[in-house]
């Protein structure tokens, strides 16, 4: 386990190492393990445009992950619980909407973003996040609902509460576990993605992935700036990743993903 988790950790452990080495031993071959570490890349980071990506890419995807809950839990539920015709077409069309290259649909969103003067702005990513992150929501939290025993709804109902309170009183407790699994990963597709970000952005919406490309420019390649701003994407992600491995590792185990 030791021996896989520093294969494992070693491109970031190499990474972090060059964010902190001077530029002039960062091309040094043979690479030089001993050196004075400096801060001056991530300086240069905070005293340019770093921050304002940052700030982007955690409003957007916060704000997408909230709206995929609001709108894909109950979507979900609705799915699980009610039958009527169609309803295993409708809910395979959800799921296909996933299926699709994302370079499937970079022109039409580009020529309808223009059109609507979408582009490089936060709430443009925000509407393209929800196109693949609904998908998601709606097919983990289904199979999440259909593992909660229908008869506790039916049981509120019998106690005088309506479809509604019987989702929110009882059903939607129950599946805790599976809500927070789908935000977390919810969270972490629209943080890392670079494609859309890439395409649909300029200037004012920029997000963090994209950014650090930026620093691949025609004078060269900056890679402490590159290396300390790829450090500064990740490390949230992980933080984040640590302090919720109960929550992701319980959802997903108790058939969040379940088909």
């Amino acid at each position: 386990m030791a021996l896989l988790a520093a294969v494992v950790l070693f491109p970031f452990l190499w990474l972090l190492q060059m964010s902190v080495k001077p530029t002039a031993d960062i091309n040094v071959f043979p690479p030089r393990l001993l050196f004075t570490p400096t801060g001056a890349h991530y300086r240069a980071l905070w005293e340019g445009a770093f921050p304002v990506s940052l700030w982007n890419s955690t409003v957007v995807s916060a704000t997408t992950t909230l709206l995929a809950l609001c709108v894909g839990v109950p979507a979900a539920f609705a799915l699980s619980r009610a039958r009527f015709r169609h309803e295993g077409a409708i809910a395979f069309w959800i799921l296909a909407t996933r299926m699709a290259p994302p370079i499937a649909f970079t022109l039409p969103y580009f020529l309808i973003y223009r059109h609507l003067d979408l582009l490089d702005t936060r709430l443009g990513l925000v509407v393209i996040y929800l196109t693949f992150n609904l998908s998601l929501v709606i097919w983990m939290m289904r199979s999440f609902f259909d593992a909660t025993p229908r008869s506790l709804d039916e049981a509120a109902w019998i106690d005088g509460a309506s479809v509604w309170q019987g989702f929110v009183r009882v059903t939607l407790p129950l599946a805790t576990p599976g809500i927070t699994a789908t935000a977390i990963l919810c969270f972490l597709f629209s943080w890392n993605d670079f494609f859309f970000a890439l395409i649909l952005t300029r200037t004012r919406a920029i997000t963090a992935p994209v950014a650090v490309v930026n620093f691949l420019n025609y004078e060269g390649w900056e890679w402490g700036k590159i290396a300390a701003g790829s450090t500064l994407v990740l490390l949230p992600v992980l933080v984040f990743s640590l302090l919720v491995r109960k929550y992701l590792v319980g959802g997903l185990t108790a058939g969040a993903v379940r088909a």
